[in-house]
């Protein structure tokens, strides 16, 4: 519905405003008047008229005032076709290539994953300030450049795929951290992505991810607590899934796959191994660092150094990180140092992932490790 708003208004502040004002009529008329016959052909329709209205009711606005041409709509007026069903569309339509692949990621988060602007800040590791700052500059360049909203023809897809991929795996992480609804929301946009897309790697490395982890959802916490891979109960473990995210592993590798997600995949299913190769996973985390820059993943190393017993090298490599706003690096740290029997460090190294944490499971996990050093 948003992006139709979109490519309709040319103005994203505008196309939410209206989406929102739609929404607000339709819950209250709705439960007395009805349903009408088709809600979404009416949403559309309400949205667009009192976009209308308020370009009218601000004429001095010209650079608007060509909306004023555009005929009101109308249930009759709106095709069965004119907003896609598949979400999956929208993201497509959404990460348009003129704008920065980062804007593009945090746009469409915000308008089509749902996650709010310090949601989105903390999947960039950034301030919330400095996100609010990056989608506001995304909007602004979206009206300036006239920048089109429609969902792209198969040979464009490959443009947007980067973007997408991210925008699915983003909603993943958020949905892993307890929501569940968003985790189930990607996967299923994964394997659409999958059937949309079966020669590219990268698709099924990223369904591939996502399955595996998935998989051990109702492993990961117990009473409210998150539980280690290396302590979770197996039993609990969905081997179905397992066995189709290895599936699409498989068929990434097939493909000549070695992108950031078929990597990730790789190492996801490793971790799964009992016992698990650390010194393999070290290594495939270095190649993967080495190809994505990303600080998170060298942190990742770290903890598989760490594993590996290698802790003097993982400490080193934690330290020469600038990750101070993200809790997982002082939660590694701390574990590092608690290995190493540095108490009084680790002690403050727990402390300061506790400030920072925001999952409550997982803040109950820091909180138990904690206690163990402090008894």
């Amino acid at each position: 519905m948003l992006a139709a708003l979109i490519g309709f208004l040319g103005d994203f502040d505008l196309a939410e405003e209206a989406a929102q004002e739609a929404f607000a009529i339709a819950a209250e008329r709705w439960p007395r008047d009805g349903n009408p016959a088709n809600p979404r052909a009416w949403l559309v329709a309400t949205a667009r008229n009192r976009a209308v209205d308020r370009v009218r009711r601000d004429r001095t606005l010209a650079a608007k005032t060509r909306l004023l041409d555009v005929p009101v709509a109308t249930d009759d007026e709106m095709d069965e076709t004119t907003i896609p069903d598949e979400r999956l569309e929208l993201l497509f339509t959404c990460c348009h290539p003129a704008l920065a692949l980062d804007a593009q990621v945090a746009l469409t988060l915000r308008a089509l994953g749902g996650l709010a602007t310090d949601e989105i800040a903390r999947a960039f590791l950034v301030p919330e300030e400095t996100m609010a700052k990056r989608l506001v500059r995304a909007k602004r360049k979206i009206k300036a450049s006239a920048i089109p909203f429609r969902v792209p023809p198969a040979h464009l897809l490959p443009d947007r795929l980067a973007a997408v991929l991210a925008v699915v795996y983003l909603v993943f992480n958020e949905g892993y951290g307890g929501r569940n609804e968003l985790a189930a929301e990607a996967i299923r946009l994964g394997r659409a992505l999958a059937e949309l897309m079966p020669d590219e790697p990268e698709v099924h490395g990223l369904l591939a991810l996502m399955l595996v982890n998935d998989a051990r959802r109702d492993a990961r916490v117990a009473d409210g607590v998150v539980v280690l891979l290396a302590e979770q109960d197996r039993s609990l473990w969905d081997v179905e899934r397992i066995a189709e995210g290895r599936q699409s592993l498989d068929r990434a590798l097939a493909l000549g796959g070695r992108g950031q997600y078929v990597l990730q995949a790789a190492l996801a299913s490793l971790h799964m191994q009992d016992p698990p190769d650390w010194e393999q996973i070290a290594a495939l985390y270095a190649e993967l660092a080495q190809l994505t820059g990303s600080p998170v993943v060298e942190l990742n190393e770290a903890a598989a150094l760490a594993e590996a017993g290698r802790l003097e090298d993982a400490l080193a490599l934690v330290d020469s990180l600038e990750l101070d706003s993200y809790h997982y690096t002082h939660a590694t740290r701390a574990e590092v140092l608690r290995r190493l029997h540095r108490v009084d460090e680790a002690r403050a190294a727990y402390g300061q992932a506790l400030e920072l944490v925001h999952a409550d499971a997982e803040r109950r996990f820091l909180e138990g490790r904690l206690a163990e050093l402090e008894g």
